[in-house]
Formats: structure tokens, sequence, C-alpha cells
């Protein structure tokens, strides 16, 4: 049967493809209706539930814009977290992104800085911020740190791949010449992965505005702390007004964001293009 298939396939190629395609295709609805399966879906509880959905955004609505100043110095708070976590993670993530690239460190010290960098992603942020607030209390200096470690796990994964996608003849041509483990980290990679890196920096932060107003949820400060006060006060006006000018700032902090990344990958593309 076996060199049946085999004299099929050589013999008919279109026909085998469509078939593996198929077969993909088959598997892939196999996958997606076992996760509906376990999710347990109950449709008429959905529908049912469409009055208390709107009911709830009704309340949220119109905007209490009297806090709009407390807002405000909560932003600044906001972002002052999410500049000093980024910073923080990106300056750890940078030697083990090193040492877990297969181009540059050894096996087993790759495998040891690929785990941490896994043990790290592993926990959520609010876990993150339950621990500093417990570490250093209520309040914006356990959200930073917060911040700065849960980016180590995704910063110090970009940077590697950046890592691992440089030129290998640039590696070569240094070690040929003799220079040593740092030197050819410092020339040879340092250069073409710099664009790539602070564009993934910059992405890091833009995100960071965002979990620093989820981890107000376990007081670790910011935005996210005075939002869920007014929640939990049933305040759903003034919760509205601290959502709007999140959602300004986000959006203004991402547009910002999307044209520095623009402009340093253009550098990355010709600085690429001309070795």
């Amino acid at each position: 049967m076996t060199k049946t298939f085999k004299t099929l396939t050589f013999k008919h190629p279109l026909l085998f493809k469509l078939v593996k395609q198929l077969l993909i295709v088959l598997a892939v609805i196999a996958v997606y209706a076992w996760a509906l399966q376990g999710l347990q879906v109950d449709l008429k509880l959905l529908k049912d539930s469409w009055p208390y959905i709107v009911d709830f955004i009704t309340r949220l609505w119109p905007p209490d814009l009297s806090i709009l100043d407390i807002a405000i110095v909560r932003l600044i708070e906001t972002i002052q977290m999410s500049i000093w976590g980024t910073t923080i993670g990106a300056i750890l993530s940078l030697p083990l992104a090193v040492v877990s690239a297969r181009n540059l460190a050894p096996r087993w010290l790759q495998f040891c800085a690929n785990f941490l960098q896994n043990v790290v992603r592993s926990i959520p942020s609010i876990v993150l911020g339950l621990l500093f607030v417990a570490a250093t209390g209520l309040g914006a200096p356990a959200g930073t740190l917060a911040l700065g470690i849960y980016t180590i796990g995704y910063l110090a994964k970009f940077y590697q791949e950046a890592i691992e996608s440089v030129d290998p003849r640039s590696i070569e041509s240094l070690q040929v010449c003799g220079a040593s483990w740092l030197q050819i980290a410092q020339y040879g990679i340092l250069p073409q992965v710099l664009p790539l890196g602070l564009g993934y920096t910059l992405y890091m932060f833009e995100y960071n505005i965002r979990a620093a107003s989820v981890l107000g949820v376990v007081g670790a400060g910011g935005i996210g702390f005075e939002l869920v006060n007014y929640i939990k006060g049933f305040e759903y006006n003034k919760a509205t007004t601290m959502m709007l000018v999140l959602l300004v700032v986000v959006t203004a902090i991402d547009a910002l964001s999307s044209k520095l990344r623009q402009r340093l990958e253009a550098s990355y593309r010709f600085t690429h293009k001309n070795k």
C-alpha cells in the first residue's frame, strides 16, 4: 500500500497536494470544534444577557468631568510607571537575550536563559503586582517593579529573535579576525539589532500603559487604581471619565510610537540592504 501511495504521489503531485491541504483544513476545523466544545457556550444564556449588558453600558454614560483633574494626575503616574518599568525591563532583557541566542551562547546557557524567560512569561502581571504590593505596599513603586519584571519576559524574547536574525557573515568575519565574544556582540550584532530593538521597546512601552492600568486592580498605583475604586463604589460615570482619558492617551501614544517604529524599520532595511 505504501508503494502504491508513493507511486500515486509521484504520478499525481497536484492530487497529493490537494489531499494534503484538505487534511490540514480538516485538522484545523477539528481543533476549533474541540476548543468550542470545551467552552460549553450557552447560546440561550448569551441571548438573555443582553438587557444586563445594555443596562451596565447605560450607567456608564454620561462621564463625570468633575474628576478630570484626578484622572490626569493618575494618568501621569501611569505614564511614569510605564517609562520606568519599560526601561528597567529593557536593561535587564538585553543580557538575558544575548545569553539566550543560539548564534552567540553555548547550548547549556541557552537552555537556562530560555527557561528563565519562560518562567517570567508564565507569571501573570496581576500576580507580579500582588507580589510587589506585599513587598513595598500599595502605590506606584509596586506597579513599576511589576511592569519591569513583566517586560523582561517579552522583550528578552523579542531581542533574542532580533539577535538570531542577524547576518551570520558579520559574525564569521569577526571570529576569523580573532574577536572576543564581547566584541562580536558589540560590533557585529548590536548595530544590526538596534533599530529592531528600539522598535520592540517602543511597542512594549505602549503596551505597558495598558498593563499599568490593569495593575491598579491589586492596588499597584496608576489610573487603574482609581478606576477600580469607582467601579466598586458604583460610580460608573467617574469610571467612564478615567477610561476616556486613558483611551485618548493610548491612542496618541499608539500613533506616535507607530511612526517611530516605521522610521526605525526603514532605517533597519536601509542598513541591511547596503551591507
